[in-house]
């Protein structure tokens, strides 16, 4: 009875195992990315207590020290080893997130992974599978865009390493992206990318803004220099979410009927207006705002969904952080964190 029940687990193992040796597949080279990454990084301190290491890399490695001394003491992250060990990467990209959207809704294609859900992009350590999986999709109708990104959070699954890329940013951003990241640590809910994320975002600029006000003081040029940086994105990030909402209009109009033609000049005059109109926003560094798309070069739908993505909800996060919690960031991510349930 017991070599019946035996064979019978592993028939039903093997099945899966066919079954979704796409999704295994995939899992086993993520996990061997992450491997080689943490595997090869080096504790901060060890660069540190080196006398012959450069004073950019020296700066930004206490950067990232200072700022997670502040998110455990300040905001009330639980204390963790990530970001104490740091990886060169010797100027080589090392990770890419792919996201695909139908061209005529905004709604992105969505992958299921076990414990985390669904999730609406992919990501790879090898550039070749990224653009794989983007030709592939192309195939199947959807818009693509592949993007490389510097950081990612294992949720407190491995010992997340500082990358080298990371330190490119100001010490604003930098300060942003570590939080960021660690609140992924705090709260990260199931099949709920876009809130993880937005909140994410949230508590990062948030917590740099204090982490900043409380080394150099509000009226210094290091914490101007991040807000006004932070406005003019916010600002940014609102147009294109107002965009996002016209081009959904347009698209309910479409019908089955009308010429894919006809459906592509609307779709593009749409982008253009939106593009377009990005002069009527007050910015206080407009050279990086204007002139990002020339014709011919407009983004498409993954582009304005990947707002949605990290910046849907700021308002309503910043309405409940003012309004309910007069400001308290420890107190909210504490409050979050007990309403939502983390992985």
């Amino acid at each position: 009875m017991n070599k019946k029940i035996l064979l019978a687990i592993l028939l039903i193992l093997g099945l899966l195992a066919v079954w979704q040796r796409e999704l295994i597949g995939y899992g086993l080279s993520q996990a061997k990315g992450q491997f080689l990454i943490v595997q090869g990084a080096k504790p901060i301190e060890d660069y540190l207590s080196n006398p012959q290491l450069p004073d950019t890399l020296r700066v930004g490695l206490e950067i990232v020290q200072a700022t997670r001394r502040f998110a455990f003491d300040s905001l009330g992250v639980p204390a963790s080893d990530n970001y104490t060990t740091f990886y060169d990467q010797h100027g080589k990209n090392l990770l890419w997130v792919v996201t695909a959207c139908k061209p005529y809704e905004l709604k992105p294609k969505q992958w299921v992974f076990p414990f985390v859900g669904t999730v609406p992009y992919k990501g790879f350590f090898n550039h070749d599978a990224a653009l794989a999986e983007e030709a592939k999709l192309k195939e199947e109708g959807y818009e693509v865009l592949v993007e490389e990104v510097n950081g990612w959070s294992s949720l407190g699954w491995f010992k997340d390493p500082v990358l080298s890329n990371m330190l490119k940013r100001s010490e604003g951003g930098l300060a942003s992206l570590i939080i960021h990241e660690l609140t992924h640590e705090v709260l990260y809910v199931k099949d709920s990318t876009i809130f993880n994320e937005n909140l994410a975002t949230f508590i990062g600029e948030q917590g740099a803004l204090r982490f900043l006000r409380n080394k150099y003081g509000a009226n210094t040029y290091e914490y101007q220099q991040y807000a006004n940086n932070r406005s003019d994105y916010s600002k940014y990030a609102q147009h294109i979410l107002k965009g996002a909402a016209k081009l959904d209009s347009l698209y309910t109009t479409f019908s089955e009927q009308m010429p894919e033609a006809e459906k592509q000049q609307l779709k593009q005059l749409c982008i253009e207006n939106i593009i377009a109109r990005l002069d009527t926003v007050s910015f206080h560094f407009p050279e990086l705002y204007l002139n990002h798309f020339v014709q011919g070069n407009l983004p498409n739908n993954t582009y304005f969904m990947s707002y949605r993505r990290y910046r849907l909800y700021q308002t309503q996060f910043e309405a409940e952080f003012r309004g309910q919690y007069h400001g308290n960031l420890k107190l909210y991510l504490a409050d979050l964190a007990k309403k939502y349930p983390h992985l």
